[in-house]
């Protein structure tokens, strides 16, 4: 997996999300929570080599880190839910795990 990060002029922050094949382990569909948008689903595109891509854009600055993580939907309807592998860092969340992290402010 893998997160971009890219600045635009008018203070916005353009994250794409890429998830390798390995790491997407057969998954047919895979959707994107995030704590900028209260944890809707944004869908994730599946790319003809396998992989996934995805991108939501944030306020630069507004918060100095966001939470995200990844549900997968397997074609048997099981939710995995899974970290980013290569994160800036993880956090606790509330139920007993870690989400993954990424800031929306340069550094």
């Amino acid at each position: 997996m893998s997160v971009s990060k890219r600045f635009t002029k008018d203070h916005r922050v353009t994250v794409t999300f890429n998830i390798k094949k390995e790491a997407a382990q057969g998954a047919s569909k895979i959707e994107l929570l995030c704590e900028h948008n209260g944890w809707q689903a944004v869908a994730m595109k599946q790319q003809k080599n396998g992989t996934f891509k995805g991108s939501i854009s944030v306020p630069e600055g507004e918060k100095a880190a966001y939470q995200y993580r990844f549900k997968y939907t397997f074609a048997d309807n099981s939710v995995k839910y899974d970290n980013d592998w290569d994160a800036e860092r993880y956090i606790a969340n509330p139920f007993g795990g870690e989400n993954s992290v990424f800031s929306a402010v340069r550094e």
